[in-house]
């Protein structure tokens, strides 16, 4: 993990910050974002059809996207901070199937730190890779807002 202070993040603009460790996408994490956001498609908990129709069930793609900010608390550590916020996206693809039982992670480059709000607005851009796959299951350009 990479520590910097506040005040210093706008010295890691255009760098690649790190990379977080793996993370399984399992049928229990599916379905219980299933139950979260009541999106019940088949081709996610349908295990026996998503099998014989599709070759297995897959990952939500907005599931896929939630990881962003678990996986760069383990990529970053801004101190001198007393909160943050997640300030939205810019230009998310999901480019790739995580099919149930792969691994995901994720690679953060800080493509911009501008003031804002009284903070300092950072914009990520969070590519999700998936173990063993060449294309990635997302790509986004995620901003959120540091307070010191």
């Amino acid at each position: 993990m990479k520590e910097v202070a506040l005040a210093d993040l706008a010295g890691l603009v255009g760098q690649e910050i790190g990379v977080s460790d793996w993370v399984e996408i399992s049928q229990a994490r599916v379905n219980q974002f299933a139950e979260a956001t009541g999106d019940h498609q088949w081709i996610h908990v349908d295990v026996e059809r998503a099998t014989r129709e599709i070759g297995g069930p897959i990952a939500h793609g907005f599931l896929t996207l939630s990881l962003i900010p678990m996986l760069g608390d383990h990529i970053l550590r801004v101190t001198g901070v007393t909160r943050g916020i997640n300030y939205g996206c810019d230009k998310v693809r999901f480019t790739g199937m995580v099919r149930v039982g792969k691994r995901v992670r994720m690679r953060q480059k800080l493509l911009s730190v501008e003031p804002r709000s009284g903070g300092l607005q950072m914009k990520n851009e969070c590519t999700l890779e998936i173990e063993g796959e060449d294309r990635p299951a997302c790509v986004a350009e995620c901003l959120s807002i540091l307070y010191g």
